[in-house]
């Protein structure tokens, strides 16, 4: 059963209907797994499957929230009637109306995030198996944090204690969300496990994965922003559904992500969202690179172009006009948010700069020349990271003369060892090369919030200083002993603990050394230079940015070409500048995959109208630009090293400044607005008028 709990608008808990890890009595959409089948090879699992027959009546399926709302559609739970998982509010609904009334001018789009397949680069897969004696299982599975896994499966799944539960993960080829849950499958695997007396291994395949793992996005919108005579907001309002799909997992990216990501990087006085969480026969909706954030912020962007372009303003000075300015930190957001940092007028400067804003024209009249239409957009963005929880920062000294980082954290891609060991290395000044990183077996955790949410480098490092002071503390009362010393006398910099004044000290890994070779020390002293460590992690942060796209479209094709893009972010403090970028460009693909082409379709059966690589469009190499980075760093006020997090921007940029420059450049063909994906078709429709 779902852990989550929000409440819909009148206080009552949303509807989380329990499911069941082998469908029992009703198949819900197409891919939810009815039998499980064990064999000595995939080949003979394979083949005993296809003798499995069902005795299954075909059912009425309902697809897009809409349709299921309405009178008479097909019930996809009993407890949930007309398919209503959670009607829920956020904001002053009173002082909301009263902006709008009170208005000069009331800008509103019908906008949609389109569903899109999650693609990670493996497969899902897992190995379970059980031990008798000791009455523990344990499960192998590629995930985004071993700790939240285990106890996902004592609790929801197994009905055990987390300790009689043991999660593994090594090497994990990405997974941007949609690993990080209990999924049904690995059930039946443990169970297999048990009853054979053996493990149980399976390996999803990429069309079993389209059907099965959970989809992104899928929202429908009502946006609306309210601006006075000269162009400041007083009010922003988004209402719509929000496509829950056969079950309810978290973090439910209509709720309360949509409410704290869509103020953006504005003064907006007042807010309010309204969103209906529906039941559909579709594959289970859960987290996909930013999960809700990145749609805030499209929506809000989307919002200004438009009205600069309906009330005849320019679309840099709407924003300039409404930017938060830095004398106002902290800020106090209606989304409950209080921002400690930011420059976004000198963000939005310096983007303008990098893309040499000045020099359009001349560029779309080149383009006008091949026969192309040129357009530009901007997308400011600002995301709210993962919420505060408690995280593991473990050190260890190792009999080999390696030193172990132990987190709750977990790297599916993006490279913890090395910022983790950066940050050590800087405080307690062991070299680089000894550190190894262990985040994948829960027996050696003792919390963990896993990554997501663009959090990882903000609380690891926090757990990790938190453990460098803790370490420096123990090795003053070792040092002390082994230089005869008193401990008050003993100093710690550069790696070295020395007597004040005195030339006379020892290294923290001769340190080591020492204790490895047996080392007495008296029972009142520290034992060992190890430290286990639970930090109680920082608030959120707020990494922000702005972005600008320039695409060319084909008039007589309607193929569409991201031509240039440049971004200037602030992260706050970069720990490792090439893995920023890496995660920078990589979340911009991803959104420029979502805008340009990623769609997934279900026919009136509900049936997925693709089902693999050859009838879906991913971006490749070919589709990406050249990317131009800049870092405008605002420490944050919030954590020790200033960081901000960096996973989910890319996404957060790309949505609003590649639509914003579609829709530019389709502004002289009488376009206000068109949805994603703008394929090539669809571009193509409204250029012949068709």
């Amino acid at each position: 059963k779902c852990p989550m709990n929000i409440p819909d608008r009148n206080g009552k808990p949303m509807k989380t209907p329990p499911r069941p890890s082998l469908a029992k009595g009703r198949v819900r959409f197409v891919g939810e797994a009815v039998a499980c089948v064990v064999a000595e090879t995939a080949v003979q699992a394979k083949d005993a499957a296809e003798a499995v027959v069902l005795d299954i009546e075909e059912l009425a399926a309902v697809t897009s929230p809409a349709d299921a709302l309405k009178s008479g559609a097909p019930q996809i739970h009993d407890d949930a009637p007309g398919n209503l998982a959670l009607d829920f509010h956020y904001g002053d609904a009173e002082a909301v109306k009263k902006a709008f009334a009170e208005a000069a001018h009331v800008t509103r789009l019908e906008i949609a995030s389109n569903r899109i397949v999650v693609n990670a680069m493996e497969p899902r897969s897992a190995v379970g198996s059980y031990d008798a004696q000791t009455g523990r299982w344990t499960l192998h599975v590629g995930c985004q944090g071993v700790m939240g896994l285990r106890g996902g499966l004592a609790r929801d799944v197994l009905n055990v204690t987390p300790d009689k539960v043991r999660v593994l993960t090594g090497n994990v080829g990405g997974s941007f969300g949609m690993k990080s849950q209990v999924y049904p499958e690995y059930a039946p695997l443990l169970l297999g496990g048990k009853l054979l007396g053996r493990p149980v291994k399976w390996t999803d395949e990429r069309s079993e994965s389209f059907l099965s793992d959970h989809a992104g996005r899928d929202h429908q919108r009502i946006a609306e922003l309210a601006l006075d005579k000269d162009g400041r907001f007083l009010a922003v309002r988004l209402s719509g559904t929000g496509n829950a799909g056969a079950y309810i997992y978290p973090p439910m990216p209509a709720t309360t992500n949509a409410v704290k990501n869509v103020i953006d990087v504005y003064k907006t006085p007042a807010m309010e969202v309204n969103s209906k969480v529906v039941f559909t026969n579709t594959t289970p909706v859960g987290a996909y690179r930013g999960a809700g954030r990145p749609e805030g912020n499209y929506y809000m962007e989307r919002l200004i172009d438009t009205a600069a372009r309906e009330m005849g303003l320019d679309r840099v000075e709407l924003r300039r006009l409404n930017h938060i300015a830095p004398g106002q930190m902290p800020y106090k957001a209606p989304s409950g948010m209080n921002y400690d940092s930011g420059e976004f007028t000198t963000i939005l400067d310096k983007a303008l700069v990098a893309a040499d804003w000045q020099g359009f024209d001349k560029r779309k009249q080149e383009s006008a020349a091949r026969n192309k239409l040129r357009g530009r957009g901007i997308g400011s963005y600002l995301e709210v990271t993962g919420p505060p929880a408690k995280e593991y920062g473990g050190i260890r000294f190792e009999s080999d003369g390696t030193v172990t980082m132990l987190s709750g954290t977990l790297d599916y891609g993006q490279g913890h060892a090395t910022p983790f060991a950066q940050v050590l290395t800087d405080q307690l000044g062991i070299p680089f090369e000894r550190f190894r990183l262990l985040q994948g077996d829960s027996d050696q955790l003792k919390v963990g919030g896993g990554t997501g949410g663009s959090k990882s480098a903000l609380v690891a490092s926090q757990a990790f200083l938190e453990a460098g002071d803790k370490l420096i503390e123990q090795g003053k009362q070792i040092a002390a002993h082994v230089l005869e010393a008193a401990a008050v006398d003993i100093e710690f910099a550069l790696g070295h603990f020395t007597i004040a004044g005195t030339d006379r000290g020892i290294s923290i890994m001769e340190l080591a050394d020492k204790l490895r070779g047996g080392l007495k020390l008296p029972a009142d002293l520290p034992q060992s230079l190890d430290v286990s460590h639970i930090s109680d992690n920082p608030p959120f942060s707020f990494p922000n940015g702005c972005h600008v796209a320039e695409v060319e479209i084909d008039r007589d094709t309607g193929q569409i070409e991201v031509v240039r893009y440049f971004m200037v972010n602030d992260f706050g403090t970069v720990i490792n500048p090439m893995l920023v970028a890496g995660q920078a460009h990589g979340g911009v693909i991803q959104g420029i995959g979502q805008a340009l082409m990623e769609r997934t379709v279900y026919d009136q059966q509900g049936q997925p109208v693709a089902g693999s690589f050859m009838d879906y469009a991913m971006p490749r190499a070919s589709d990406a630009p050249d990317f131009s980075i800049e870092n405008h760093s605002v420490p944050c006020k919030t954590n020790r090293l200033g960081v901000k997090g960096c996973g989910e921007a890319g996404c957060a940029g790309a949505l609003p400044s590649v639509m914003n420059a579609v829709v530019d450049a389709l502004a002289e063909h009488g376009v206000r607005h068109i949805d994603m994906p703008v394929t090539p078709e669809k571009v193509w429709r409204v250029l012949s008028g068709k």
